[in-house]
């Protein structure tokens, strides 16, 4: 039997075994609380869609409400126009051409929604730079440069593919697609009633010429003709049969 000391031992090498297996199983715990990370070490995704995240990854800082924002951009009115009761995550680091700030809402809807009210900041801040990139809403603060600026935001890449299960509906503007719409309804309504109006002709065609025909074995199998429609008439002619009891 084993001895008392033993049976610790092996029963430590046991559980230490297990929390390796279970750290191995989950190699990204999810410590920022975010709707997408990554796999391999847990960050966030949108972080990792900063400009130079490896340089700056250490300034980075990801936020899902205002007061995490504050303390790294300051107490700005813009950062009061995000909304982040819907599951919204932003990330903001600093660069040489200004703190960028990346804004990424839960649906398109409401990333366009905002992207009105920022437009707006920014056409009344000259320090602000701004652009909606996919369903990022990316602004940078304390603009000196702006060529500088839009060059750091053309770095942001949305690089979130979406998989349409029939036409992408956005593939073309929404002018145009009402346009073509509307187009086919028309080109389809007008094959419909085209379609009724050849198949009634060639219906009533069919049956006319079925009806002539019927007609016409019926007059021949007839001895004699008479155009009084089977009523009682007078044989002047002499050509209708008499009719005996």
């Amino acid at each position: 039997m084993l001895s008392r000391m033993a049976k610790s031992s092996l029963f430590a090498v046991f559980a230490a075994l297990i929390v390796v297996i279970a750290a191995a199983a989950q190699p990204g715990e999810n410590k920022y609380n975010s709707q997408e990370i990554s796999e391999s070490d847990g960050v966030p995704v949108l972080m990792k869609h900063l400009p130079d995240y490896e340089q700056i990854r250490g300034k980075a800082v990801f936020a899902r409400d205002v007061a995490s924002l504050k303390p790294t951009l300051g107490d700005r009115p813009e950062l009061d126009m995000i909304d982040f009761s819907a599951g919204t995550e932003a990330v903001t680091a600093p660069y040489d051409a200004g703190k960028l700030l990346i804004v990424e809402y839960a649906s398109p809807q409401a990333s366009v929604e905002a992207d009105g009210q920022f437009q707006k900041a920014a056409a009344a801040n000259t320090t602000i730079a701004y652009r909606r990139i996919g369903n990022y809403n990316v602004l940078v603060f304390d603009v000196t440069d702006a060529a500088a600026a839009n060059a750091l935001i053309d770095q942001v890449r949305y690089e979130k593919q979406i998989q349409w299960l029939g036409n992408n509906p956005f593939r073309i503007s929404a002018e145009r697609a009402f346009v073509m719409q509307t187009a086919d309804l028309f080109l389809s309504t007008v094959y419909v009633i085209l379609a009724g109006v050849g198949i009634a002709l060639l219906g009533g065609l069919i049956s006319g010429i079925v009806y002539f025909q019927l007609r016409e074995r019926r007059r021949a199998a007839m001895t004699a003709y008479t155009d009084a429609g089977g009523m009682t008439r007078l044989n002047l002619d002499g050509f209708t049969p008499d009719v005996f009891p």
